[in-house]
């Protein structure tokens, strides 16, 4: 019978389950690092909370080890990257603490607007400042939410109770969505100088990394209030003590840090900064919820093998797993082309599969579809949710399994529609196990393509193919392959070039600029990673 060891302390109500499921469990709290390593050589399972360093020592010495729970969605404690090499599943409980964070973001609201620690700290010794002490109403004030997703949605509806005004940027929202939100969707450039108070609830990418610049809080109105309980590196640290010291920024509300616990933080001690330890997800409740959320998937996962939240593993059978791997591999790179092309406001995605594709389970394939489309822009996506992020930002997903003979033996077909534009991209598989674009835009066309590569749109007129073989040759970029297509003669041409390294910005903009070029975008497809 497998056995789990929880090492973090989790509500006993998690032990239960375990012991009703028919595992075997112990609940080691507060163990040395020796201690670990002696003892880990013994489970199939580890449910952890954030104290546990699974490092890959650690991993190493698991050699029973088939899953790690984390109970909680950060999972910066776990080298995820060993655990896969060793077969390890890590999961987590990525949706356990959105309205516990989100109550804390609107508290910390609430510190800012009302100088709640500084009053406090004051009258505790003695003083009575009552008339320093000059606070600002929520009511009637425009929020602005950056990242409007599971938790910045719950922030909105808190805000909306406050009669707060809300405008939000999420790159994967809809104007349908925000609609239901009561929300109105706005681009950075509109937000920042509209918001009286900006709250952040977005992931970290490197799209997303100091989204709060010295260039940002110049476009803010004076004496905006921000609050940060997504993580630290979202804010430059150095531009936001600028700010404060100016009065740029008439507050800030900080539970996140770029390292944690924080040593060298330069904003300890400013006065109109409120800080809290990452207590975003510190509730009875909370804590409560993922605890029973990971020892049920725990369990399924380790007497069934099913797979719910997992990081690193596809939900996939293992009779499935050797037949279905291209195609996965296939549907990423799809999807990641199209994701990279599209970018924002999703609407809906329809995949169709015909000939051989269509007589498979199809739904691992489609989920890699999705991981590839949202991957771009969200970093913590993965074939596991999805489809669930999909569906908590209203993008609706239809599969459609064809019978008809195609003229490929099989073949998987990609639909993005955004409130802007539709775009298509389809694939096979050469060879049973090679992935290749047939078709892009609705030109057809045969292309292999590696990690680095651009895409383009063009009109089919002389003068193209010179231009961009200069614009690479003046960067001494090699090119690996050059694809071209056409609806018909002059008219939309798409261009797929294959280089074997990271094509510079600068670059890109030289293409971008050659006459008759309508769209370049590069495509970064780290899935191909030594596929022939």
């Amino acid at each position: 019978m497998p056995k789990v060891l929880i090492s973090d302390k989790l509500s006993p109500r998690a032990v239960d389950i375990f012991k009703a499921r028919g595992l075997e469990v112990d609940m080691i709290t507060g163990m040395a690092r020796e201690e670990l390593l002696d003892r880990i050589g013994d489970y199939q399972g580890l449910a952890v909370r954030s104290a546990t360093k699974v490092t890959s020592d650690v991993l190493d010495a698991a050699k029973n080890l088939r899953v790690v729970g984390r109970a909680g969605i950060g999972v910066d404690n776990i080298d995820i990257e060993s655990a896969s090499s060793k077969g390890i599943v890590v999961m987590n409980t990525p949706f356990g603490n959105a309205i516990t964070t989100a109550e804390h973001a609107i508290a910390m609201m609430f510190a800012l607007a009302r100088q709640i620690p500084l009053a406090d700290k004051l009258t505790q010794s003695g003083k009575w400042e009552k008339n320093r002490f000059m606070g600002m109403e929520l009511t009637g004030k425009t929020l602005g939410i950056i990242g409007c997703g599971n938790i910045g949605s719950r922030v909105a509806e808190r805000a909306i109770g406050l009669k707060m005004k809300i405008v939000a940027y999420d790159p994967y929202l809809t104007t349908d969505r925000a609609a239901d939100l009561g929300v109105e969707k706005v681009d950075l450039e509109e937000l920042f100088p509209r918001a009286d108070v900006i709250t952040l609830h977005t992931p970290l990418t490197e799209t997303t990394r100091e989204i709060l610049s010295e260039d940002a809080f110049e476009q803010m109105k004076d004496g905006i209030f921000i609050v940060n309980c997504a993580r630290g590196e979202l804010v430059a640290e150095k531009a936001m003590k600028l700010a404060l010291n100016s009065g740029k920024v008439g507050g800030y509300a900080v539970d996140v840090y770029a390292v944690e616990p924080p040593k060298d933080f330069s904003l300890f001690g400013v006065e109109n900064v409120v800080a809290t330890p990452h207590l975003g997800a510190s509730t009875e409740e909370a804590q409560e919820k993922v605890a029973l959320q990971i020892a049920e998937q725990m369990s399924d996962y380790l007497l069934s093998g099913a797979v719910v939240n997992a990081i690193n593993m596809p939900s996939v059978t293992a009779e499935e797993a050797p037949r279905l791997k291209p195609y996965m591999l296939l549907g990423e790179m799809l999807g990641s082309i199209a994701g990279q092309v599209c970018k924002t406001s999703l609407r809906s995605i329809t995949v169709e599969y015909e000939g051989q594709a269509s007589q498979f389970n199809t739904r691992p394939i489609t989920a890699c579809v999705l991981k590839g489309v949202l991957a771009p822009v969200l970093d913590s996506v993965n074939m596991v949710n999805a489809p669930v992020v999909a569906r908590d930002r209203d993008i609706a997903v239809s599969i459609v399994n064809h019978e008809r003979e195609c003229e490929y033996q099989t073949l998987v077909r990609l639909t993005a529609s955004t409130e802007n534009r539709q775009f298509s991209v389809a694939g096979t598989l050469f060879g049973g196990d090679k992935p290749r674009v047939v078709d892009i835009g609705g030109v057809p066309m045969e292309a292999s393509l590696s990690v680095h590569n651009l895409y383009t749109l063009n009109q089919d007129k002389a003068g193209i193919i010179a231009g961009f073989g200069q614009a690479f040759a003046d960067a001494e970029i090699n090119i690996a392959n050059f694809i071209l297509g056409r609806t018909h003669q002059g008219g939309d041409a798409v261009c797929l070039i294959e280089v074997d390294t990271e094509i510079p910005t600068a670059v890109i903009d030289k293409v971008r600029q050659q006459p008759n070029v309508n769209e370049a975008t590069p495509l970064y497809l780290p899935m191909l990673v030594g596929v022939g």
